[in-house]
């Protein structure tokens, strides 16, 4: 299966470096560029990539927006975004988690690592490294304006969860520490297969996109505290 990829950076050489980079996997290709969000909106409407990799700062409509724009469409509904930033100690980065992204990746990563995270993105894993970025992402969301990303009030949040099962809390928790499914499995002692099922009825129940957003939700309801390094 060759993975769509939609590259969105206002720096056109950078688009060119990307390219020649994801081109040159034998199950990546790149089925358009956008200097622009409006630009990149309108290229995942039209070519329905797997995996947009997004510049958060673009002129005109920012990378945030244009993420907004892409998860609010039920018809890109299975496309993952990456946010792309220059700053991976950035308060932006939170707001792309809660408007649907998987995950970002500072622009100083290394090739195998962006490769790497297309890969992650496209399998539905919370794309959130590296760890100690992870952590940082958790401080946000804790001291947070109070929403999560359907914009229920703080008691409603924690109240969402009451729909999941004890066993799917479990795995919810686990998720939000970062673990695999094949982790979760050893941890728990169960089958890859038995956890994944977990892992999807809970993001049925709470309407996440992929692992990314049940990251997001297990630390804006309170079920998992970040930890103070």
């Amino acid at each position: 299966m060759t993975i769509r990829v939609l590259l969105a950076d206002d720096q056109a050489l950078l688009r060119s470096a990307f390219k020649v980079l994801v081109d040159s996997e034998p199950d990546m290709e790149v089925v358009g560029e956008a200097p622009d969000g409006d630009g990149a909106v309108a290229l995942a409407r039209s070519t329905r990539p797997d995996v947009v990799l997004m510049d958060i700062r673009m002129p005109g409509t920012d990378g945030l927006a244009a993420t907004r724009m892409i998860t609010a469409d039920p018809e890109l509904a299975d496309v993952r975004i990456v946010m792309l930033t220059t700053f991976e100690v950035d308060e932006y980065v939170v707001q792309s988690l809660r408007a649907g992204a998987s995950g970002f990746l500072g622009k100083g990563a290394e090739p195998d690592e962006l490769l790497g995270a297309i890969r992650i993105a496209h399998a539905g894993e919370a794309l959130l490294s590296p760890a100690a970025t992870k952590g940082l992402i958790a401080s946000f969301l804790a001291q947070g304006p109070g929403a999560d990303t359907t914009g229920a009030p703080g008691g409603a949040r924690a109240e969402r969860l009451a729909v999941l099962t004890a066993r799917e809390r479990e795995v919810l928790v686990l998720v939000a520490g970062g673990l695999s499914n094949d982790e979760i499995a050893e941890r728990l002692d169960v089958s890859p297969l038995t956890v994944k099922t977990h892992v999807n009825r809970t993001m049925a129940k709470l309407g996440a996109r992929d692992r990314a957003q049940l990251v997001v939700t297990a630390y804006e309801s309170g079920l998992v505290r970040p930890r103070v390094e």
